[in-house]
């Protein structure tokens, strides 16, 4: 019969032995590389509403995620394990999105509704993006719905957007390069509305 110490001391062992190669695993991991989308310049305009606030900007469930979708063809989520966003999205994007109306329309205080500045508006823009990744073809797709609401309007101004960009190279760097123009093209159109009054 096996004596009952050497039994404990070979546990032991062995259970030093896995954990020593659990934490191996897990600190020969690579950090996250980190990526953020950056504000595009475009054409101003003048007039436009004198305060516009952002107050919702949703994204689609699939690209809630710290990682970043490559692509969501072909009935599958593709995504980049170890490339993320260095922020949440939705935030990410109402910061690019504020950033690039403020640039547009000069005339114009840009505010977020979830940002330290309060205003009253005189217009409000919500957003939902329905699609921010890449197609088949190596294009980047957004895809979005926008409602404007005029102080005085009964009724929001509706409208749906899709953008294609080809991306520069076909790394993370040039799918979130591709992602940060077509961002910036949703902003053009943005602002057109925005400075129509309607």
């Amino acid at each position: 019969m096996t004596n009952p110490k050497i039994l404990w001391a070979r546990a032991v062992r062995f259970g030093a032995l896995g954990l020593a190669v659990v934490l191996g695993a897990c600190s020969s991991s690579p950090d996250p590389v980190l990526y953020t989308i950056a504000p595009v310049s475009g054409a101003t305009r003048g007039g436009g509403p004198k305060v516009v606030v952002i107050e919702r900007v949703q994204v689609a469930n699939y690209l809630d995620r710290s990682q970043i979708v490559h692509s969501s063809d072909d009935y599958r989520v593709d995504l980049k394990s170890n490339d993320w966003w260095g922020e949440a999205l939705a935030p990410m994007l109402r910061r690019i999105v504020q950033q690039e109306l403020a640039q547009r329309l000069p005339q114009s205080a840009v505010v977020s509704e979830t940002g330290a500045v309060s205003a009253s508006p005189d217009a409000t823009v919500d957003i939902e993006f329905q699609r921010l990744d890449e197609d088949r073809s190596g294009n980047v797709v957004l895809q979005a719905q926008a409602s404007v609401s005029f102080k005085g309007t009964r009724s929001p101004t509706l409208r749906s957007f899709r953008f294609s960009v080809p991306s520069p190279s076909p790394d993370v760097k040039g799918e979130v390069s591709a992602i940060s123009v077509a961002v910036g093209q949703l902003a053009d159109a943005l602002a057109a509305l925005l400075a129509s009054g309607h």
